[in-house]
């Protein structure tokens, strides 16, 4: 979408907030395009499901690796290897205290994110009937 168009579905989008009258056969952007490569590296980190388990885990409050590994019957070096990921993409932080580590998760609406995933993702497979 060229900048002019951008710039005018952002107008509609103002105007329409402005005024609360449908949009209806407009594009309004969800998205601005700086934001694109954000959402998707985000998407990706959540796309693995021992990396959604590990944060359902951290969630809860911190974390070492080897209550992680206990706690969810994964290997050491997976669950290190999910962590490494997790953090590089700023899902969870680290706290050292001596000669531990402890994670935990930054921000508590990514589980609002994995929340709304698994009930669009229920819904689709439910509708869904053919594989």
């Amino acid at each position: 979408m060229g900048k002019t168009a951008r710039e005018k579905s952002l107008r509609d989008l103002d105007s329409h907030q402005a005024s609360q009258e449908p949009l209806e056969g407009r594009h309004v952007p969800l998205l601005q395009d700086e934001h694109y490569h954000s959402v998707a590296f985000l998407a990706k980190s959540l796309s693995d499901e021992n990396r959604l388990r590990i944060i359902l885990c951290v969630s809860s409050g911190k974390k070492s690796v080897s209550s992680i590994v206990e706690e969810l019957g994964l290997s050491q070096p997976l669950v290190s290897h999910h962590l490494k990921e997790l953090k590089r993409s700023l899902l969870v932080k680290i706290e050292r205290n001596g000669p531990f580590i402890y994670y935990e998760l930054v921000d508590p609406r990514i589980l609002e994110v994995i929340r709304t995933l698994s009930t669009v993702a229920t819904d689709l497979l439910t509708a869904r009937k053919t594989f």
